[in-house]
């Protein structure tokens, strides 16, 4: 008792004092692009000019999406080649020469050089080509396609990528090895505009396509694999792999994986279509992602960002264990609008982490913390990252309907990573951050018009419009609001924005092309439709093991891949399974959707986890199972879906409302009984108890909620009896 009254006055000092220390902000900088180890730092002409390239390629993208349309074919080749030539001008494919790593030999320059004439010789013969198709001529002698462009082109291209690995010189330098990888870039998207644009293009996948456009397709696929190997590591280059090998390894494989085959030549011809590489992932990635990088670009460039996090602070930040608090607020409004875990865990973290420390968190629970709140920002409507996108695209399914789907499974996320974190500083006796060390809230929320971007695009999206369209005019209006702000954007700070999407779009759009390569092969080789089969030979002995085995895939698919990729390939490998075996199309894949994400914390690969381990200083696969159980919810909502379709707003009114509050309270007691906490210290029983009235209510159903309400109630009037309201046993903790 003497201890809480020597603490009140020093309280109520800090409260007097605390207009005069006030910060203006704590969060300056939280949203700066963060700089890979592999990007490379120019200076100079060098920087204009990669600086000069990313405007160009995010206005042309703005342009082609609202005021000149191009060819969709067309569009997405020059939508993948683009991010290839800056991709391969702003990331090295090897260390950076310094103390420790010495610069390479000078004969790899020099080869690297004298690559560029073949190189520049492919294409040349793309304007050659061109010529003779613009003539009389129906298509291109083969032997001048094989002699003069092929081999050539994958003899340049094979050799500047092995070269690349090997040349290492200084971060602000340039690399000639990845200067001839930008040409071959440009002669392969060169052919295959050139082929696509006649009839040619109707033979692909047939023993009639011209063997230039295989040339293409290989020497294309190549330098996505390359960069992706860059900018998402090797993970998604490894599955890749393995699937391509399936192609000309499936006719010897016993069982259902075993098909017919296809020809080098007839696979090649017909992967960089839209049954493959220009399919639904780089439809997604050149319209609906890239404008929302733009988006989240121009907020960047406004700093409102920054804004987001102080807000957060300021609502949140004087709670019992506060930074926590915040870190969900914060990263889950980040990680909506960039789409990708690590990332966000990297920006938002680097200021949550270390505060949540300073609390009394230990470093595995505030990493954990914040690798979980930075998934769950994927399934949080509107924007939900990349893939609700994608989902949309493949299932035809209205966008606006896939948002609306999404609010009760967020809310249940959040709310099981919020009192994970509350019943974890009850029970450790944590306290918030005092009134002196965040900003002002009454100062904030002046500023709450910050908001009107995000706002906009939902209104517009619910209003009809396109989500091209809403996503245009949000992106406009953040330009507008920041005059409102301190940090205007003048026409710099506009290129400044659009420079940032161009550099922030390569690993989106690698990792796209790259999961459409995936995509190519299970649609190519029918090897989807025989993982259908054997799902529904599942079910048949039970619907719930099919789930699992479904689970287990999508989480097996996604470890170490970006959410995006994962999704994709989910989506073509398991989600048809589980429609197949009576599960509505909507249904199944939110399904295989929620796995992919959180793949990111799923162990023993956990790529969001493993970046706050980085930045917490704990070991990573512990922080990986620490983040697993924090977001444990989403490993069990999903099943919810198939039992209790109402979770997705498919239902009356009423049995929305009631899944919706009978859930929440489901994940209230399933947080209790992870953390042993409830309005005090939980016994063994009691976590039994709380488990299985979790699972009631969760499941959806009447009769499992009225038992689930009076496993609740039980436990409520035990837990107020034993403990009051836990606040003494809070600080004697």
């Amino acid at each position: 008792m003497s201890h809480k009254t020597d603490q009140e006055p020093n309280d109520l000092k800090d409260d007097a004092h605390a207009t005069s220390v006030i910060p203006e902000s704590i969060a300056d900088g939280v949203d700066e692009d963060v700089v890979e180890p592999n990007r490379r730092l120019f200076t100079g002409w060098q920087f204009l000019l990669f600086a000069a390239l990313a405007i160009a390629y995010s206005s042309f993208h703005l342009i082609s999406l609202n005021v000149y349309p191009m060819e969709t074919w067309s569009f997405r080749i020059v939508h993948i080649a683009g991010a290839l030539i800056l991709g391969y001008g702003l990331f090295a494919g090897a260390r950076f020469a310094d103390d420790d790593h010495q610069a390479s030999a000078a004969w790899i320059k020099w080869v690297s050089y004298a690559l560029l004439i073949p190189a520049a010789y492919t294409l040349a013969q793309v304007f050659l080509m061109y010529q003779t198709l613009s003539g009389s001529a129906m298509r291109i002698d083969p032997s001048v396609e094989n002699w003069h462009y092929g081999y050539p082109l994958m003899a340049t291209t094979a050799g500047a990528i092995v070269l690349s690995w090997f040349y290492r010189q200084a971060r602000h330098r340039f690399n000639p090895a990845d200067l001839v990888l930008m040409v071959c870039a440009l002669a392969s998207a060169g052919y295959l505009l050139v082929a696509y644009n006649t009839n040619i293009r109707m033979s692909t996948g047939t023993s009639f396509a011209p063997s230039g456009i295989s040339w293409a397709a290989i020497a294309g696929s190549l330098l996505i694999l390359e960069l992706t190997r860059r900018v998402a590591g090797l993970a998604l280059v490894v599955i890749s792999a393995v699937f391509l090998t399936y192609v000309f390894a499936g006719p010897y494989l016993p069982g259902f994986l075993g098909y017919p085959g296809l020809s080098l030549q007839r696979f090649f011809s017909q992967v960089y279509t839209d049954a493959g590489i220009l399919g639904p992932t780089t439809a997604v990635s050149s319209t609906y992602i890239i404008l929302f990088i733009i988006f989240a670009a121009f907020l960047q460039a406004s700093k409102v960002g920054d804004y987001f996090v102080n807000f957060a602070f300021a609502a949140a930040g004087r709670a019992r264990g506060g930074p926590a608090k915040v870190a969900i607020f914060a990263s889950g409004l980040m990680g909506m609008i960039n789409g990708t875990s690590a990332g966000n865990v990297v920006s938002t973290g680097s200021l949550t982490i270390p505060l949540m420390k300073k609390v009394g968190y230990p470093a595995r629970s505030a990493g954990a913390i914040e690798a979980a709140a930075s998934t769950g920002g994927q399934i949080m409507p509107p924007i939900m990252g990349a893939g609700a996108f994608i989902m949309a695209e493949v299932t035809g399914i209205p966008y606006t309907e896939i948002a609306l789907a999404a609010v009760i499974p967020a809310i249940l996320y959040f709310a099981s990573i919020y009192f994970m974190v509350d019943f974890e500083a009850a029970r450790k006796g944590m306290r918030g951050m005092r009134k002196d060390e965040i900003p002002l809230f009454s100062k904030l929320v002046k500023q709450v018009y910050l908001f009107a971007p995000i706002i906009i695009l939902i209104v517009a999206l619910f209003m009809g419009y396109s989500v091209i369209r809403a996503g245009t005019l949000a992106t406009a209006s953040a330009a507008v609001v920041s005059w409102l702000s301190p940090n205007k954007m003048g026409l710099r700070a506009i290129l400044k924005a659009l420079q940032i999407a161009g550099t922030m779009s390569i690993q989106i759009i690698a990792v796209c092309a790259c999961a459409g390569l995936i995509v190519g092969v299970i649609s190519l080789t029918g090897v989807g439709a025989r993982f259908s089969s054997l799902l529904l030979g599942l079910a048949g002995v039970s619907q719930l093991l099919a789930l699992v085995f479904a689970m287990l895939i999508s989480i097996l698919l996604g470890m170490g891949m970006p959410t995006t990729a994962a999704y994709a390939v989910a989506a073509s490998v398991v989600a048809p399974g589980l429609i197949n075996i009576g599960i509505e199309p909507l249904i199944a894949h939110f399904f295989v959707f929620y796995f992919a994400v959180v793949s990111a914390i799923t162990p023993p690969v956990a790529l969001a986890s493993y970046a706050a381990a980085g930045i917490s200083g704990d070991n990573p696969m512990g922080t990986s199972v620490a983040s697993f159980k924090i977001g444990l919810a989403a490993f069990i909502v999903p099943f919810m879906f198939f039992y209790s379709p109402a979770m997705l707003m498919e239902g009356s009114a009423m049995q929305i409302l009631r899944v919706g509050v009978t859930a929440t309270l489901g994940i209230v007691l399933l947080s209790g009984m992870v953390q042993a906490w409830f309005f005090g210290p939980v016994n063994a029983l009691q976590r039994v108890l709380m488990l299985v009235g979790a699972m009631f209510l969760i499941y959806g159903g009447i009769y499992t909620d009225v038992i689930g309400l009076a496993i609740g109630i039980v436990l409520f009037v035990m837990q107020r009896k034993l403990h009051g309201g836990g606040n003494k046993t809070a600080q004697a903790g």
